[in-house]
């Protein structure tokens, strides 16, 4: 590490010595057997589990934030890099060790489940745009390989759970406004009535941006109702209904471009006027059963999207999709029958993707003849097997095993430049292992787990016609080997991992000339990663709390020759930092006044495989704060915001290997924002 790249961290640290320096006793934070995880598909405490995992509470995800997206709530997890909050167009990117860093839009690489429904398809491609921050209760994130349990793309997991109501009803509402056109209103209740629990939320949002070709627009329906069948027997019923008109997509730009305005969209982006709407709405059914003999887990779910999108380009330049999205599955845990150290979980997944994609002439933003007409089909088919055995009441051991086969079939309905109809099929069988060795407060643990991930659909886009699959493209294989340790002491929990993955077949993106703003996909021969891992949290019996991540990533191509021949070999994968890191300082009184100010720093950045462009590093440092007032059964909370306090200069998102090298969207200078929410909480009453 070169000390020009401490400097930042120093920074990042310098809320700790205060906080530390500001008493000798600390409260104890809550302790790793009270956190229970479901992420791993076998319900357990943090101390348990033998991977590295995460979880975020509903008072960092909704407390004074704004709630564009998630990297609002999991910038403090270590080794989850994000990008592109104000893009609403590209969608939020994360990268989890690297996986999901290639993605053009969208999240790939990490599987994503709301309520325990996914939101990721069987393709492995997945939008969040779906997701109400205003009604998440928690956030759990598995970091590395875990294909052995969620199939395809599991690079990592993000699991979000959502509110549910209580015995006593109530209402809330929300107003808030602020720079770059921010407009936000929810409206939120919940309760309990005879055995149903419910919670409803719906919320609209409006962004101008920080560019021009920025707008965006979006209204949010949650709701989840919670039904107590009998003691043993719960049924859930997830619904969500999302409407964005209009998100416009001021695209990338150049260091020439970004020289004479810094502010502006690229030319062709606001010409063809590019972005996307959408319309979705997805229903879930989770049935939970937990007798004496076993636990079974039961899910159905129905998604159904349209989509449309204008690309920067004439030819093929516009995007019309419907999707239809649905699957089944069932998880069986027994209890009884097997030897009490054992634990042990058989599961199935059965998902299909349906869509009906085509693509348009796109004349200045005016849709014009067809060009494209195809109808895509994936199905995905999981079986897995997950054991725990404990050997001595301080050491044990895990296993997982799953078999998954997905097929990528398509039906070519546009026939004047031939028939590229055609099927694909891939399977893959990806284990797991795990020790968990426990003293006093911690645990030492150490895993192994594999994970593939097969081009998605969009990904298999063949560059030599205008029809058909990529037959050439073939999955990415990763092994993740990983040491670690967990605990707490004094109040402090803490975490530190090392891990190194091997990459074979590595998905990487690249444009043609002849349709800029399109992204095509080639396999690298083999890459790399290396990386450690650190957090840890305080918490003062003042209300004074502190929290610290930091990541150090080497992720390079030990193979890597393209498509047109450069050999890569030896370079830095593009778009990830070597470091990136978290320092956040809050404090909360027992009258109801919070504050938070916290920093992210991100270390420099390639923008493209030869590593011939390097992005600057950058330190972001945001401040939030709220005061509650209650009277009653009623509560008021105003809250103020500060994004980018010190006005520094950077890019929200950097476009791996863009054509003409137009990697830049640069994000807003310094904002502010600020809202109020009301509640009425029926205390008298049902």
């Amino acid at each position: 590490m070169h000390i020009s790249e401490c400097r930042p961290l120093v920074a990042l640290l310098a809320p700790f010595a205060v906080a530390l320096a500001h008493g000798q006793e600390s409260a104890r934070s809550e302790a790793l057997d009270e956190i229970v995880v479901t992420a791993t598909r076998m319900q357990a405490p943090v101390r348990e589990v033998s991977r590295s995992i995460s979880v975020v509470g509903q008072e960092r995800i909704q407390s004074a934030t704004q709630q564009l997206g998630l990297d609002e709530a999991l910038s403090v997890v270590p080794g989850l890099y994000m990008q592109n909050r104000y893009n609403f167009a590209q969608d939020l990117r994360l990268s989890l060790r690297g996986f999901g860093a290639r993605a053009g839009f969208g999240i790939r690489g990490i599987r994503v489940y709301v309520d325990g429904i996914p939101e990721t398809l069987p393709d492995g491609q997945a939008q969040v745009d779906s997701i109400d921050l205003g009604s998440a209760a928690s956030i759990e994130v598995l970091r590395g390989p875990a294909s052995s349990l969620y199939g395809n793309a599991a690079g990592g997991v993000i699991a979000i759970e959502t509110e549910l109501g209580g015995m006593t009803p109530f209402v809330e509402g929300g107003v808030a406004g602020g720079e770059l056109g921010f407009e936000k209103y929810q409206i939120k209740t919940g309760g309990s009535y005879r055995s149903v629990d419910y919670l409803f939320n719906v919320s609209r949002q409006e962004l101008d941006g920080y560019r021009a070709h920025s707008f965006s627009t979006g209204t949010l329906l949650n709701g989840k109702l919670g039904i107590n069948l009998t003691e043993d027997d719960r049924f859930i019923v997830a619904m969500n209904h999302t409407d964005q008109p209009e998100s416009e997509d001021a695209g990338g730009i150049n260091e020439s471009e970004l020289a004479a305005d810094i502010r502006a969209a690229r030319d062709v982006n606001v010409l063809f006027n590019a972005g996307e709407a959408l319309s979705q709405q997805r229903i879930g059914f989770v049935y939970e059963r937990d007798r004496e003999h076993g636990a079974l887990l039961l899910r159905n779910y129905y998604v159904w999207r349209d989509f449309s999108n204008e690309l920067p380009f004439a030819e093929g330049g516009a995007v019309d999709l419907q999707r239809f999205f649905y699957g089944v599955g069932a998880q069986y845990t027994p209890l009884g029958m097997l030897p009490e150290r054992l634990q042990l979980t058989i599961g199935v997944d059965l998902d299909r993707q349906d869509d009906d994609r085509r693509r348009f002439d796109n004349n200045l933003g005016v849709r014009g003849d067809l060009k494209f007409d195809q109808q895509e089909r994936v199905d995905s088919t999981g079986i897995y097997l997950q054991a725990q055995y404990q050997l001595t009441d301080d050491v044990s051991m895990s296993a997982g095993l799953r078999y998954d086969e997905v097929t990528f079939d398509i039906k070519d309905s546009f026939l004047q430049d031939g028939d590229d109809s055609g099927e694909i099929d891939f399977d893959e069988l990806s284990p797991s292992a795990g020790l968990n060795y426990r003293f006093g407060e911690q645990v030492i643990f150490g895993s192994f787990s594999r994970s593939f991930e097969t081009p998605t659909t969009t990904e298999l886009a063949n560059p030599d016609s205008s029809g058909g699959f990529n037959a050439a493209l073939k999955p990415q294989l990763a092994n993740n080997y990983e040491l670690g340790i967990k605990g707490e002491q004094y109040g402090t929990y803490y975490e530190l991992s090392v891990f190194h993955i091997d990459l074979t077949d590595e998905l990487v993106p690249f444009e043609l000339a002849g349709s800029p703003g399109r992204t095509f996909f080639s396999n690298a021969g083999q890459s790399d990663r290396t990386g450690i891992e650190t957090a840890f949290s305080w918490q003062h019996e003042s209300g004074l709390s502190a929290d610290f991540s930091w990541t150090y990533s080497d992720f390079t191509f030990e193979e890597f020759v393209d498509e047109s021949g450069n050999d890569f070999a030896g370079a830095e994968l593009p778009g990830l930092p070597r470091h990136f890191g978290y320092a956040g300082l809050a404090y909360r009184t027992e009258g109801g006044f919070f504050a938070r100010l916290e920093s992210l720093y991100s270390g420099s950045r390639y923008a493209d495989n030869a590593n011939a462009t390097e992005v600057d590093s950058h330190l972001v440092t945001n401040f939030r704060a709220s005061r509650e007032f209650a009277s009653g059964d009623w509560l008021i909370r105003p809250y103020l915001g500060v994004n980018n306090l010190f006005n520094e200069r950077y890019f929200s998102n950097v476009r791996i290997n863009a054509f003409g090298g137009r990697y830049f969207e640069p994000a807003p200078d310094r904002n502010v924002y600020a809202g109020v929410v009301v509640r009425y909480d029926a205390k008298g009453g049902r």
